[in-house]
């Protein structure tokens, strides 16, 4: 499904400048845990800034499965695309799991996994990390019916360690997994009578270790909220999705791309044998207790995945502050395929037993590859990324001083090339003005505006300002290479120092040091 990636695992993934952040995140993580640990939201980019971990999704639990291979020297897209292409397979067999556990058929779980692992949605985030980790989601509905069946402590409090380490791995599926377990427990708790309250309390077990997860985590995301401020109302209804996005798969789907893509956030297609079997699950068959659990827990989804769109998720945002700083509802749709690939499952089981003995597994088959045919995005387009190159080498020899590389986006043309730049700051770890995350401070806008008139005064007042030591020019990134030119020559003229014109990975940059135009007064 994911083929070629399996041949380039060292080199390549799709294009896009969330694969650079991926790659930062982890190094960094690594990073600031061997060097220094009280330092961890404190990333080397945006200076002045402080805790700009936290203007994204930190991705704590792959960062730190990637700290021991990363620190034996594996390449760091090898170790990126383990954890990105295994965590499709660790989806299906969680999803395979609870599914088996709900409806004792081998068959039927294998069908469930395949939704849950290699829905459209999962292909239009293929760049997104932390949204491909929804591993822990059908590993916490598993201990939640272990618990409801059981009372058992110990899956008590499995469920609230799984669902701590989703939030850990990824903030939005996180929230919208608590809301929803909630309420799908709650509805199979009613025909539990007496039972009920064992289950609720070592349920109480596990939610205690949810909230202090989730308290001593919040604490640099409430600190960087109060400095960037939250999510617009329009940025948070541009990404809320409507009912036609159910509709839609990314333009890389085999069969319908060409006729019904759409864009990156809402092209949630679900695939139609998937919904018929969930349809038979709720209007052919007996209903029971867990069947109506999940199918409330589909329609909470789909609600808020609709955003503002929606019935229940303008409430929500209003009244829970956390839930203002999410700028993609839409998000919330991966619950929808969880909880619609346990009403398939149930639907198949349910098929193949009246399907004769001899033919069950070709029976079992045939619904499994008209699935997978519906999703098929393979042969993905990718390209290669650099691992290292001789100007960030030289770069990591020389002494400390903060960096700014150029071109800067204008700021109505973010990101640019700071991703990239972002990238590359792992092979020096120098600080840098530059920066690419999910939310920008004002300071650095305000510099982007100061920077984008180099050589002006107000542009090297900012340098000076900014304690710049080195400066790289990326040539071959300006819209003419001219004004680049441009930009070396005026700072030689004032007494900088070019140290050479470097490979950086991509093409020829110079790598300039301008202490003597900061020092100057």
């Amino acid at each position: 499904m994911t083929w070629p990636s399996v041949l380039h695992l060292a080199t390549h993934s799709v294009e896009h400048h969330d694969i650079f952040f991926n790659l930062w995140r982890m190094e960094w993580v690594r990073h600031a845990l061997l060097t220094s640990p009280a330092s961890l939201f404190d990333g080397n980019q945006f200076y002045p800034e402080r805790g700009v971990l936290a203007y994204s999704d930190a991705m704590l639990v792959e960062s730190i499965i990637a700290l021991p291979l990363l620190s034996a020297g594996l390449p760091p897209m090898l170790v990126h695309n383990l954890l990105l292409l295994g965590v499709f397979a660790a989806s299906g067999v969680g999803m395979f799991v609870l599914a088996r556990h709900l409806w004792s058929s081998t068959p039927a779980a294998i069908v469930a996994g395949l939704i849950f692992a290699f829905a459209p949605y999962r292909f239009s985030h293929f760049m997104h990390m932390e949204l491909q980790w929804a591993v822990w989601m059908p590993w916490a509905f598993w201990a939640l019916q272990r618990t409801l069946a059981t009372g058992s402590l110990r899956y008590g409090l499995l469920t609230g360690v799984f669902m701590s380490l989703q939030l850990l791995s990824s903030i939005y599926y996180g929230l919208f997994l608590a809301i929803i377990l909630a309420a799908v427990g709650a509805l199979q708790m009613i025909a539990m009578g007496r039972r009920a309250v064992r289950a609720i309390a070592v349920l109480a077990a596990g939610a205690a270790i949810l909230a202090i997860t989730a308290w001593v985590y919040s604490t640099p995301y409430r600190q960087a909220s109060a400095r960037v401020g939250v999510r617009t109302t329009e940025e948070m209804r541009r990404y809320s999705a409507v009912p036609s996005s159910y509709f839609r798969v990314p333009e890389t789907n085999r069969v319908l791309g060409r006729w019904r893509s759409g864009s990156t956030e809402l092209s949630l297609y679900p695939g139609i044998v998937p919904v018929a079997l969930g349809l038979i699950a709720l209007v052919a068959m007996r209903p029971t207790w867990i069947t109506l659990a999940y199918a409330l827990g589909l329609a909470l989804a789909a609600d808020f995945s609709f955003g503002l769109n929606g019935f229940l998720y303008p409430h929500l945002q209003y009244h829970v502050a956390i839930f203002k700083g999410l700028r993609a509802p839409s998000r919330a749709s991966i619950l929808f395929l969880l909880c619609l690939a346990v009403l398939a499952a149930r639907a198949t089981a349910a098929v193949l037993a009246r399907v004769p003995r001899g033919k069950q597994a070709l029976c079992a088959v045939a619904i499994a590859a008209v699935i997978l045919i519906e999703y098929w995005s393979a042969p993905m387009r990718l390209v290669s990324y650099p691992r290292s190159a001789l100007l960030y080498e030289l770069l990591a020899q020389l002494p400390d001083g903060n960096v700014l590389e150029l071109p800067v986006p204008q700021p109505d043309g973010l990101p640019f090339h700071d991703a990239s730049y972002l990238y590359t700051s792992t092979f020096h770890w120098k600080t840098l003005v530059n920066g690419y995350s999910g939310y920008y401070p004002p300071s650095y806008l305000r510099r982007l505006r100061r920077l984008a008139t180099l050589p002006s005064p107000a542009a090297l007042d900012q340098i000076r300002a900014d304690n710049v030591r080195w400066v790289v020019v990326h040539e071959q990134r300006y819209r003419d290479p001219a004004e680049a030119g441009h930009v070396i020559d005026a700072l030689i003229r004032l007494g900088a120092l070019p140290l050479g014109r470097m490979h950086d990975g991509w093409n020829l940059a110079t790598l300039i040091d301008v202490r003597p135009v900061t020092e100057a007064r």
